[in-house]
């Protein structure tokens, strides 16, 4: 028997840039619709080319690129009370977009058509059915039932007659939206049958459409697909309004992975879903989800010495598929929860003595920082140091003597505060003196510490910090509290994040920012 092949409907551009802090530019969008075209996303709504020019211009430009298979939707509402469909400005706005897909949504709920579009329910159904009319002749017709499970509960005969009215009209996909987010997965396949039985012959295939109110969106698409929905709609990652709506991640991995006689893109492999999880991220300026199903940096990782031992005998004990198969990665963290099956992991990654002896020194040094307020999960550079240090591998490229810093506002006229470094350091057999202004402290120490250091090692020109973290270990102890200071940095090839400690917040910013220098040219000396 052939698995049953899922539409998949993307709605990132249009619904996902409704979510609190999601703003996209026109050349984000557009790079988005890419990475989403050659993944073979089925359809790729790009947005409502009434609401606004970025979005008019998406329509205009998208016509340029590359798509492969993959379907490009304008999204619109049905045509205005008391107007005819071809001289509403909406109908005439989704046609001048001349995209092979127009996605028109309308309401299903009784109380919305009178409460709040101000119309009778008659009226409603002739806005709908007028509008699919109307458009059909210029595209394929996806119509989203509004609040359909909210108006089923509310007035079943009248729901079942706004969809009828779409497909009768000529809509090619009837969707059923859980608008408000409320509805349990029982619910859904109880109502999606009965409505794929009321649609009868009308030719016409069906679709679901979650918002995660309940965090119930991923399960109330599969419930749905179960009960003879071939599409499903949603954003990757899941942003959108309020809770966001279903992650187009968790659903395709779900499908292609979990569960039986279904696929998804065709059967295309889905490793690249990670890769573009993160793009997202990144494209939108959000902050990945570390806990997030299957893609996030959490999804694979192992911090209990129990898990990581028996993940390092059978990896399934402890993971519920491959990580590979969706472009992700297992990751063995290093805590004080962990055991020598964490470090003897870490340290045969790094090609290091993973005898008894070696790997109680390392776990030993590990839970005595901790105790200071390290936290090596996130730190994976100054973790390798101190690995380095314990096996006696340690080769510190400069020593520090000592260093000063100056900081404050010596002129009001100034649009920013002073900061000033003075550093003294030895680096090989000579004695280093440099001092640099920066916009900030951390700033001013860089700019000196590179000034000392490139003469010496001219390969710390292509680093660069890319993050910088500040978090008070013991908050009881008030401004006399430890200090943890993370630093991401990276270079041409890789990423790496360093750790500092201190109740002298200078003090834990020089500790990390000296371990990204000298991860950096360890790493420059492993790679010869």
């Amino acid at each position: 028997m052939t698995d049953r092949s899922i539409h998949i409907y993307d709605t990132t551009l249009r619904d996902g840039t409704q979510g609190e802090g999601v703003s996209l530019s026109l050349q984000d969008k557009l790079n988005i619709a890419e990475r989403l075209a050659e993944i073979g996303i089925d359809m790729i709504e790009g947005g409502y080319p009434l609401s606004n020019e970025k979005d008019t211009q998406f329509f205009q430009r998208v016509k340029k690129l590359s798509l492969g298979s993959s379907l490009v939707a304008a999204f619109g509402m049905t045509r205005r009370r008391g107007m005819r469909a071809e001289d509403d400005p909406g109908m005439k706005a989704l046609v001048a977009a001349e995209t092979p897909v127009i996605t028109v949504v309308g309401k299903s709920w009784d109380f919305h058509a009178t409460n709040v579009l101000g119309v009778s329910l008659q009226e409603n159904l002739d806005m709908i059915s007028e509008s699919v009319a109307f458009l059909a002749k210029y595209s394929q017709i996806v119509y989203d039932a509004e609040h359909f499970f909210d108006g089923y509960k509310a007035n079943r005969e009248y729901a079942l007659q706004a969809i009828a009215s779409a497909a009768s009209a000529g809509a090619k996909w009837i969707v059923f939206c859980d608008t408000n987010g409320g509805t349990l997965p029982e619910e859904v396949v109880a109502i999606v049958r009965d409505a794929k039985e009321s649609l009868g012959a009308l030719p016409v295939k069906l679709g679901i459409h979650c918002h995660n109110d309940g965090d119930l969106a991923t399960a109330n698409s599969l419930a749905a697909i179960d009960a003879g929905c071939d599409q499903v709609q949603g954003t990757i990652n899941g942003i959108g309004e309020r809770c966001g709506n279903a992650d187009l991640v968790a659903v395709m991995a779900n499908l292609q992975f979990k569960k039986k006689g279904y696929q998804v893109l065709g059967g295309r492999s889905l490793t690249h879903l990670t890769e573009l999880s993160r793009y997202v991220y990144e494209t939108a300026n959000l902050q990945l989800r570390s806990g997030q199903p299957f893609v996030g940096k959490s999804a694979f990782a192992h911090k209990g010495g129990m898990h990581v031992h028996a993940v390092n005998k059978f990896a399934h004990t402890y993971e519920h598929m491959d990580p590979a198969k969706v472009g992700n990665e297992r990751r063995i963290l290093v805590s004080e929860l962990s055991g020598r099956s964490n470090i003897a992991a870490l340290t045969q990654e790094q090609g290091l003595p993973s005898d008894r002896e070696t790997l109680d020194s390392i776990l030993a040094e590990v839970v005595s920082k901790e105790n200071q307020g390290f936290q090596f999960e996130a730190a994976e550079g100054s973790f390798d140091l101190l690995v380095k240090r314990c096996t006696g591998q340690y080769q510190p490229h400069f020593q520090t003597i000592k260093y000063q810093v100056l900081a404050g506002d010596i002129e009001a006229q100034e649009a920013h505060a002073y900061a000033e470094a003075i550093l003294k350091v030895q680096v090989k057999d000579k004695v280093m003196v440099e001092a640099a202004e920066g916009h900030g402290p951390v700033n001013a120490m860089d700019d000196a510490l590179r000034k000392a250091l490139l003469p010496f090692y001219p390969q710390l020109d292509s680093m660069r910090l890319i993050d910088f973290k500040v978090r008070v270990v013991n908050g009881e102890a008030g401004t006399a509290a430890r200090i943890r200071v993370n630093i991401e940095s990276a270079d041409e090839h890789s990423t790496w994040r360093t750790i500092g400690v201190s109740e002298n917040i200078i003090e834990a910013s020089w500790q990390a920012l000296v371990d990204a220098v000298e991860f950096k040219l360890h790493q420059a000396t492993t790679d010869r």
